[in-house]
């Protein structure tokens, strides 16, 4: 158990960068009820007690999430920080802290790609498939609506031909009829190689612009912050942290929760306990001995 201590400012030399990924991580991933509705989780106290100490201390949090910009700010919020870096949308928008702007962060930087070619040739291969693109403005269009509490508030259902036209940050395809092991064999098919992608949910497909990451956000905000690279520390649990956790892992720690997959694992420097056992809280405890042991 992490006990309440009071606010203590690290030394300029001792600071680190610490990303976090949000969900399987920082909180378990939300729930649906009998009528399909989205049952949002919460942190837990001892979770976001260590991060808010952490924060206190002057060390960088920064929330790296595949969430949109809204429902990601919703779980800053929920954790009573008020971080200069925010990284939503799988690294494609990075927020910079702006008292003045809507919710006190604006877009400092948004990533994004033509997805029409893209989403021609993988609906040869899903044809019944849910489509959605969000935006680079932060909109979110969708041929059908889509299962998730974590995509933008500002919603617009539309025909696939104009899904053509929109300009992406990020592409989502939903497909209920398939299983992971399809998507994994439709991936490697279509030769997905120009850009990054990330199987979240078993049927998900979550695409980025090219190169673009968690970790390559991550590494912008660093280097803006001359933080040396021994000192960044990195938690998440899915394909789309692995990246992250293999750049934090080069010269600092990066952690895998427990109920991460396999390879998800083996792309971090070491393994903590699961989401439900507030493994991110004994990882963290471990890092920073001096203010969370």
């Amino acid at each position: 158990m992490i006990a309440s201590v009071p606010s203590v400012s690290v030394p300029a030399a001792e600071r680190h960068l610490i990303a976090l990924d949000i969900d399987g991580t920082v909180m378990p991933f939300g729930e649906r009820d009998e009528r399909g509705e989205y049952i949002p989780a919460t942190p837990s106290a001892e979770v976001a007690e260590a991060i808010r100490i952490l924060h206190r201390a002057g060390h960088e949090v920064v929330v790296a999430t595949g969430r949109a910009v809204d429902a990601t700010l919703d779980v800053v919020e929920q954790l009573r920080i008020q971080p200069d870096w925010v990284v939503a949308a799988n690294g494609a928008v990075t927020l910079r802290r702006d008292a003045l702007a809507p919710r006190a962060y604006r877009r400092d930087r948004v990533e994004s790609f033509d997805p029409r070619g893209l989403l021609e040739r993988i609906r040869t291969h899903l044809i019944t498939a849910a489509y959605g693109v969000e935006t680079d403005e932060g909109e979110f269009l969708y041929t059908e609506k889509m299962p998730s509490g974590t995509l933008p508030r500002w919603q617009r259902k539309v025909t696939f031909d104009e899904l053509l036209e929109a300009r992406a940050s990020r592409l989502l395809v939903v497909s209920p009829d398939h299983a992971l092991q399809d998507f994994l064999e439709i991936s490697k098919s279509l030769g997905l190689n120009r850009v990054s992608y990330a199987v979240g949910l078993t049927t998900w497909f979550d695409i980025a612009p090219e190169g673009v990451t968690k970790a390559s956000a991550l590494e912008l905000i660093r280097g803006k912050l001359a933080i040396d690279p021994s000192r960044v520390f990195a938690a998440g649990d899915g394909e789309n942290d692995i990246q992250m956790l293999q750049w934090a892992k080069r010269f600092g720690d990066s952690v895998a929760m427990g109920q991460a997959d396999a390879h998800v694992q083996e792309s971090a420097g070491r393994v903590t306990g699961t989401v439900y056992e507030n493994g991110l809280a004994t990882a963290l405890s471990e890092r920073f001995v001096s203010l969370l042991g």
